[in-house]
């Protein structure tokens, strides 16, 4: 079994990744995806076998987060060094939200937000009913879950006892239009799930040991769909990234590529 400490440095070396995807197009989301690769890298490395033809999924709701997944991808052999140098190019398979067109590892094209959790119930459904016994993880944004369709769905899956549906939600407290309690508050999401029949848990989602513990006891749960609620940092891991709303969709040019690259090498990548 991967220690936490492992998956931590990991983590690292994948913030290095997703900072040297967006400095290569000038384009992309960095905030969402610093914040929610802890989560990833440790969805992944515990239940998501790549290689496998039945498997795991992972539907990433928040899809304009995907260098995050991109830089997963390039730690299991599934793109190239170079690949990784053509984020957000017309003619390559790194589009900036995921698509399975052309890279069906991603699981799910996603973008409009809100989409994801309807997928995953229907990914579910389609498992249980056919005795597949692996998981479906669903990664939301806080700000994603001022849509409406994500508490239908959420409604649906609890009716449907999904207990092979897990949602994780990256509370990173910032949307696009500023922080998410201003914009919308979500208040206490804990306790939403739980009121839509979910069991639900809250977590530091920068603490590795935490999201290991809570990976592990959301698939040992058998009684319905089961709800993680990540406490995040946008941006996190590049100190002017950090709880910075400029850095939800931003380029990383210059002296600021420089500066993201000593912040990451103090800390191990």
């Amino acid at each position: 079994m991967v220690s936490a400490d492992a998956l931590k440095k990991q983590a690292q070396i994948n913030r290095r990744a997703i900072v040297d995807m967006i400095h290569t197009a000038n384009a992309g989301h960095p905030g969402g995806s610093l914040s929610v690769i802890d989560i990833l890298t440790a969805i992944y490395a515990t239940d998501v076998d790549l290689t496998a033809e039945k498997r795991s999924k992972v539907v990433l709701s928040k899809g304009h987060a995907v260098p995050a997944q991109y830089a997963i991808l390039h730690h299991y052999g599934i793109l190239s060094d170079d690949e990784m140098k053509t984020l957000r190019r017309m003619d390559s398979r790194l589009q900036g939200h995921p698509c399975t067109h052309r890279l069906p590892q991603v699981d799910a094209t996603t973008g409009l937000l809100g989409q994801g959790l309807s997928i995953g119930i229907g990914m579910a459904i389609a498992k249980r009913d056919t005795g597949d016994p692996h998981n479906v993880y669903v990664i939301c944004g806080d700000g994603e879950l001022h849509e409406g369709q994500i508490w239908e769905a959420a409604g649906q899956a609890a009716h449907y006892g999904l207990s092979n549906l897990i949602c994780v939600v990256d509370q990173n407290g910032l949307s696009s239009s500023g922080k998410t309690s201003e914009v919308m508050n979500n208040r206490d999401l804990q306790a939403k799930f739980t009121a839509f029949g979910w069991q639900a848990e809250a977590i530091d989602g920068h603490d590795m040991q935490q999201v290991l513990d809570a990976l592990s006891r959301a698939r040992a749960w058998k009684e319905g769909p089961y709800a993680i609620i990540a406490n995040t940092v946008k941006g996190k891991g590049v100190s002017y990234m950090e709880n910075n709303v400029a850095y939800h969709s931003s380029g990383i040019a210059g002296d600021l590529y420089d500066q993201a690259v000593r912040y990451l090498s103090k800390e191990g990548c």
